[in-house]
């Protein structure tokens, strides 16, 4: 076997991981090189190179986690299913819940090789193909949520109606049971949000964190090959992913790298409105994305990055930045208390 002494610095010994994937995926031939991949806030990932295949592992990460979070189970299942819809997804090969092989639940898919853009303003792309990224991230927004979910097996994977009633009420749960101090803004938000639920109640898969830096783009083309990344995915409504991948254009670029303030324009990116448009032309939806969608998304993700901050306060983050990222909880409150004030 490979000698894998040098991989000291992983939270689990490699060995044990090479002797378990030359049992389920005995085609894999040669040294397994292993290497973390930077980023993120959620679940470790890590490339798994052999010889003559290329693999990425994505596990639970260590320590007490909040009830129902990271879910690699979760993921598994909802990629596997929508193989062969309209939606990119990698290919899933193997998950495994023993927790004596790297510690906690992972799962094990092929590799694919593109691009993900981290930033909204798209710094790596030429200024003319920039609307055409954001076009792509609009369509594959509508191709997901025109999946029917029962069809492909997921009619259990989540609860159909009153879902941001439902929502509302899990995060306040979820701020209660990781908040790191106190913020007004929070608590307007768990006020006000509760009572401008609009009255829609359609269905359909939702990503939960469908964003630019979870899409893998073809590696010349302005054209998704991949959405990454499905540990919030459920059952729920449609506009939820819209309000929530629309977050970008309410903050700075020093707040999570927004895009407010930016001259758009100048730098071949669409207004918010020029975004939301292409995927309602794309979906046939009717309904508007209102304040309440918005507010709800950065309330959501406010509470996530409170939560960031708790794990990193219990040495238990999945990255080494996670204080300063938590921290930002602050700006994302702020900016979706003032959209309740319209």
């Amino acid at each position: 076997m490979a000698d894998t002494s040098h991989l000291t610095s992983f939270e689990f010994e490699p060995s044990r991981l090479r002797q378990w994937l030359q049992a389920k995926l005995p085609d894999i031939r040669g040294e397994m090189r292993l290497t973390r991949i930077g980023g993120g806030q959620s679940n470790p990932t890590f490339f798994v190179d052999f010889d003559e295949q290329s693999l990425v592992l994505r596990k639970q990460p260590p320590g007490q986690l909040l009830p129902s979070a990271h879910a690699v189970d979760r993921e598994f299942r909802i990629q596997r299913a929508l193989a062969g819809t309209a939606v990119p997804v990698p290919e899933m090969l193997v998950f495994c819940d023993d927790r004596e092989v790297v510690g906690t639940p992972f799962y094990v898919m092929r590799r694919l090789h593109g691009r993900v853009f981290p930033h909204y303003a798209l710094p790596e792309v030429p200024p003319a193909e920039r609307r055409a990224c954001f076009d792509a991230m609009a369509d594959t927004l509508a191709a997901l949520h025109a999946v029917d979910w029962q069809s492909v097996g997921l009619e259990d994977y989540g609860k159909p109606g009153n879902f941001f009633e439902r929502q509302v009420a899990r995060w306040t749960r979820q701020w209660h049971a990781s908040k790191t101090g106190e913020s007004a803004d929070i608590d307007r938000l768990i006020e006000w949000l509760p009572r401008h639920v609009p009255a829609d109640q359609s269905t359909s898969i939702v990503h939960g964190d469908f964003r630019f830096g979870n899409l893998m783009f073809h590696p010349t083309e302005p054209r998704v090959i991949a959405v990454l990344d499905w540990e919030l995915s459920t059952l729920g409504h449609p506009l939820a992913d819209v309000g929530y991948c629309s977050m970008a254009w309410s903050m700075r670029p020093h707040e999570f790298d927004g895009l407010r303030e930016l001259d758009l324009p100048a730098l071949g990116l669409p207004a918010r409105d020029e975004f939301v448009a292409r995927y309602m032309s794309r979906c046939g939806r009717a309904q508007e994305l209102e304040a309440f969608h918005v507010a709800f998304s950065m309330f959501r993700f406010a509470v996530i990055l409170e939560g960031v901050a708790a794990r990193a306060r219990a040495g238990n983050a999945a990255s080494a930045d996670a204080a300063d990222v938590g921290a930002q909880a602050v700006a994302f409150a702020r900016e979706a208390a003032a959209l309740t004030r319209i």
